[in-house]
């Protein structure tokens, strides 16, 4: 008996983004964002924890959330990584910006008293060495005809995976 072919990797992984305060050490995450490689996606915004205080204009400007509609209508950070670990558990997500990413989702979970059920890589580490040369003008194509204007979290990620899906087509399916 033959066994089963391989599974075959999905054309794009997960790809999680995440919107902050700020870019400096006293920065945290207000919003986060991912798409599944079937297309499906999933955003929330996060509210501020009391002791959160700095604020960026110059980020706000990028992603047009002001504090205010985040203390709002954000949810905690406690419930917002429950959800990221139901979701995406035993996973491996990946971002383009993991030198931010990584220390804006590590306050999230520090806030929450939790602990990531998925990792976090650089989308990166999925190229080539000339995939990774052609990834950003590959983007900037992606975003004009996407016709994509939105700065946040769930569209960047959304952005992301349109690219690598054409970057790294999916194998053909044999018969």
């Amino acid at each position: 008996m033959l066994a089963p072919p391989p599974p075959l990797e999905p054309a794009a992984p997960t790809i999680l983004d995440i919107e902050a305060s700020g870019f400096g050490r006293d920065s945290y995450p207000v919003e986060v964002g991912f798409v599944l490689p079937d297309g499906s996606s999933w955003c929330t915004l996060i509210r501020p924890e009391p002791d959160w205080q700095h604020w960026d204009p110059d980020a706000q400007a990028l992603h047009h959330i002001p504090r205010a509609l985040a203390l709002r209508h954000g949810r905690s950070a406690a419930e917002v990584a429950r959800l990221l670990n139901q979701r995406l558990r035993g996973s491996v997500a990946y971002c383009d910006g993991w030198a931010h990413d990584y220390p804006w989702l590590a306050r999230l979970y520090d806030a929450a008293e939790l602990t990531p059920s998925f990792r976090l890589e650089h989308l990166l580490c999925l190229l080539d060495e000339d995939q990774a040369r052609r990834f950003d003008t590959l983007k900037q194509q992606v975003i004009a005809e996407s016709g994509l204007q939105r700065h946040r979290a769930s569209s960047d990620a959304r952005m992301l995976q349109l690219t690598l899906r054409r970057l790294k087509p999916a194998p053909p399916r044999h018969r």
